[in-house]
């Protein structure tokens, strides 16, 4: 649930990573990862009757300079998701389809479920990303070292390998795959606009017909200078602190002037995880960033007022960039704020399901 990834949460975890030499700080991480799982052997393609729990092909490769310069060194994983068709959907009548990306706190009661059953009412398939699961994690696991080991570029490396795999269903039609993402999902959903993304993780063909960025930070800028062209919906609230919108709006002017579509929508009054079971409150100790602007120079680096937030090379291994990632939280400690409103709130949310399906009927001309 929370937003903030770089930082990490708390400035105490990064001040005491910051006293240690980094091999030390990743060995101490390298002993709290957990190990992959050993799943069944991931699909190549679907038919007609695979649904439910389906296991794919996927990597993570946990930087943006790694998918910019080499997806070699990304980590081969089987990665999980759920699958889900409308009535109706058959091989004569193939159907659109939404890849749905958590939140950071994982798949959570009373959204991605729901949502699939709403595409599902509507006559959209739709495939829940577990993205923590294929990685070791699961409910359990410390949030703090799961956010750091799972990446948004891990995310948007799944939310790919699932489009080529929906591509394959003779139930879907391929023309017409989108891609929704809620907080770090929705964050992922829009990078993942970025055609040098797209060209490294889907080819020359695979590209996502429509983003839909359910309340995802802005803090990050890739300056991009391609994007796919697709359209993107964004929706905010106006008492969601982790969503700058001021940064938000700069982010959807960008990409306007590269020619995107943007539909955005802020709801006043409106939190952050608005579908959550958890009722509306004020989370005190939620972190999020305001006033900076974490910057992506061409090789994917990432850098912030001049400084790379991490100097690592790309092969360097994994406990050592979650090492590196820990300690960079410093650089961050003026832009660093805490608390927002987060929770259940039924007006806002159903307003974002009416806003979402005038999307789909304006790009997919579905029928409710």
């Amino acid at each position: 649930m929370k937003a903030l990834v770089i930082t990490v949460g708390v400035l105490l975890v990064a001040v005491i990573a910051s006293l240690l030499l980094l091999p030390v700080r990743a060995f101490l991480i390298s002993l709290t990862l957990p190990d992959y799982p050993d799943w069944p052997s991931p699909l190549t393609s679907l038919s007609a009757e695979d649904r439910g729990e389906i296991y794919f092909a996927t990597q993570s490769p946990y930087d943006l300079e790694v998918i910019l310069a080499d997806m070699a060194q990304a980590r081969p994983t089987t990665g999980l998701g759920y699958l889900s068709y409308p009535q109706g959907a058959s091989e004569e009548h193939p159907v659109p389809a939404m890849v749905l990306l958590p939140g950071s706190g994982g798949i959570a009661e009373g959204r991605e479920a729901d949502y699939a059953r709403w595409l599902t009412d509507r006559g959209i398939a739709a495939f829940i990303i577990e993205y923590y699961a294929p990685r070791g994690f699961d409910q359990d696991s410390e949030y703090l070292i799961r956010t750091s080991s799972v990446t948004e570029f891990d995310l948007i490396a799944d939310a790919y390998a699932a489009l080529r795999l929906l591509g394959t269903s003779p139930l879907i039609d391929a023309q017409r795959i989108g891609l929704i993402g809620f907080s770090y999902g929705g964050m992922a959903t829009r990078l993942a606009m970025d055609q040098r993304i797209q060209r490294a993780l889907g080819g020359d063909s695979a590209s996502f017909s429509l983003h839909i960025d359910t309340y995802g930070p802005c803090f990050q800028n890739l300056l991009s200078q391609r994007v796919t062209g697709a359209p993107l919906l964004t929706l905010r609230g106006t008492e969601d602190a982790s969503n700058d919108l001021a940064a938000c709006a700069q982010r959807e002017e960008e990409l306007r002037e590269l020619g995107v579509e943007v539909t955005a929508h802020v709801y006043p009054g409106a939190g952050h995880a608005w579908e959550n079971k958890v009722p509306r409150h004020f989370a005190e100790e939620a972190p999020y960033l305001a006033g900076c602007e974490i910057r992506y120079d061409n090789a994917g680096k990432a850098w912030l007022d001049g400084q790379p937030v991490t100097d690592y090379p790309v092969d360097a291994p994994h406990a050592t960039k979650m090492a590196a990632r820990f300690a960079s939280g410093l650089q961050f400690r003026d832009c660093v704020g805490w608390g927002y409103t987060i929770g259940r709130d039924d007006a806002t949310r159903d307003r974002a399901y009416q806003d979402i399906e005038r999307f789909l009927q304006s790009y997919w001309s579905v029928v409710p």
